[in-house]
This record gives structure tokens, sequence and C-alpha cells, in this order.
């Protein structure tokens, strides 16, 4: 039982009304999966866990290899028939295994072509060097000369190289002639990357499928981008190249939403406030794109001087135009 009077305060509970109280801001969408796509690719393993692995893989070789060993001498003190069938099954994969050692190994060294002829480009421009220029012509037509889409290029380079008096004009050359067409397909590789991302991140509920998704369609990218210029990569040279783009993005702080490119494609865009899951698909096929547009950097065998270097604002609007409305 109250012991006196109750009085409401009839201000304070108008104040008080849940209509009337401030809304809770939302987080705009982060692009988790990209990020967590990088930091998986990115990260070092420890010594501990190198040891180990290597540890694993020598001592699961060491026995599968004796195991076989038993296999076949055992199969052939029973039956030298089938002992020699299995010798010569076990000659082939040998002979397979090794050839593909070699075409990893030459996937590196075109991989390391393209990185030297980048660095000669450089210095040639920084040191005005019109000889050095020429080097990185020769190089490059070295480069592209078993490639019926270059062909055009090369031969309008060969016809009009000897009017460039000048380092500057003569890379610029090689850019709009061989180059432009390889990047416009590189772009397209970007868009469609981008496109894919935004798709899955944003229809599919699956759990870790957006990340899946991010990291094939990455990959898969990269290895493109790297064939397009004529770095084509084997996998382990593929997943280098990626981690190469990938740190290198980490470092700069570039695959982060906090900028002014992202928040204004999704982050504070209607789109997000209509669906989270559509935002954080526009925000990861942004940050793919950004990947991508690193990709081309790096494997572009020289760097955006004469030509203009791909904006990813525009790739992310090509590539999400139509797809979940007006991006």
């Amino acid at each position: 039982m109250s012991k006196g009077p109750v009085l409401i305060d009839l201000d304070s509970a108008e104040a008080a009304r849940p209509e009337t109280a401030p809304a809770i801001p939302d987080d705009p969408p982060q692009g988790a999966a990209m990020q967590q796509m990088a930091s998986l690719a990115t990260r070092k393993p420890s010594r501990l866990a190198r040891w180990f692995w290597s540890l694993a893989i020598a001592l699961t070789g060491f026995i599968v290899s004796l195991a076989a060993w038993d296999y076949v001498n055992g199969l052939l003190a029973r039956s030298p028939f089938l002992g020699g069938i299995a010798t010569l099954l076990i000659g082939f994969l040998i002979v397979v295994l090794l050839v593909i050692g070699l075409r990893e190994l030459a996937a590196f060294g075109r991989l390391r072509k393209l990185d030297t002829i980048q660095q000669n480009a450089m210095t040639a421009l920084v040191d005005s060097d019109l000889k050095g220029a020429h080097g990185v012509i020769s190089a490059l037509d070295r480069l592209y000369a078993n490639r019926d889409d270059t062909a055009w290029g090369r031969a309008d380079i060969a016809a009009r190289s000897a009017e460039m008096l000048d380092a500057d004009a003569l890379l610029g050359l090689a850019e709009h002639s061989l180059l432009a067409p390889l990047d416009a397909r590189a772009a397209r590789e970007v868009e469609a990357a981008a496109r894919q991302v935004a798709t899955v991140t944003a229809i599919v509920p699956l759990a870790l499928a957006d990340i899946f998704a991010a990291l094939t369609s990455n990959l898969r990218m990269i290895r493109r981008i790297a064939e397009i210029y004529g770095g084509r990569a084997g996998t382990l040279g593929s997943w280098r190249l990626t981690k190469s783009v990938l740190a290198h993005l980490v470092a700069t702080g570039a695959v982060a939403v906090g900028d002014d490119l992202i928040t204004s494609v999704a982050g504070g865009g209607v789109l997000s406030k209509v669906s989270r899951r559509f935002g954080e698909g526009v925000v990861n096929g942004a940050l793919t794109a950004r990947v991508g547009v690193a990709a081309i950097e790096v494997c572009r065998p020289l760097p955006f001087q004469a030509a203009k270097r791909p904006s990813v604002t525009a790739l992310v609007r090509r590539a999400l135009t139509g797809l979940f409305g007006k991006t």
C-alpha cells in the first residue's frame, strides 16, 4: 500500500515513449569477407608451424615412397607381369610430377620477367634514358612475340618507334598501342570478379560462403590478369602473386572501408539501409575491384605513365550497375 499520493510527470512520460527515443545508429557495412580473406591470405605462419608442416610433408613422402617400394617388390615377387605394370605406372607418375614442377618453375620465371621489364621501364622513365626505353620495347616484343592479339600493337610500335625522341614518348606509345587492349581485358576481369563476390555475399546466406567466394574469385581474377599481361602463373605462382598483392594492400591500409570511396558506394547509401547483406555485398565487390587494380599494377609490364590508371569507382559502377538496382 502506498502511504502517500503518487505523482506522475506527464512531460517525462511523454519524453520516454519508444517512438520519441533517438534511433540507434547502425554500423555501416565493413566488407568482413574481404578483410578476413586478406587476413587469411597474408597471415605468416609461425616458425614452429613451418617446421611442423615441413616435417609432416617429408615424413608422409618417405612413408608413401617406402610403401610403394615394398608394394612393387612384393608384386614383382608374386607376378612379374603385374609388378612391371605397377613400376611403369609409378614411373609415369614421377614424370608427370617432374613436368608439373618444371611448369611451376617456368611460371615463376615469367613473373620475374614481368618484374624486370617493369623495373627497367621505371628506371628509363626516371633517368630519361632513351636507350633503356628501347631495351624495354625489345623485351616487350620478345614477351608478346607469339601472341596474335598483340600483333597490331607490335607492328605499330615498330613503324613509329624511330619517330620518338625521348623515353616518355616511346614508352607512352607502347602503352597506347600495345597495352591498351590488354588493360581493357584486365578491367573486364576485375568487373566480373567484383560482380560475383557482391552477388554471393548478398544472396547466399550460408556461413563462410562469402569468404570462400571472395578467396576463390580473387585468386582466379589475379591469375587471369597475370595471364593477360603475359605472366601466366601456375598454382604456386598464383598463390604467391596473390599474397604479394594482398600484402601490399594490407600494408597500405587499402583493404579497409574507412575512406570516401567505400562510404559513398555503400556505407551511407540507401542500399545498406534496405538490406545489410546487400550493403556488405557492395562493399566486398568494391574491395575486390581494389584488389584487381593492385593486381593490374603488379602484373602490367609498364607502369601507368601515359595511360590512365583504372578507376576503382568506375570499375565498381560498371560491375554493379543493375545488380542491386542503382548502386
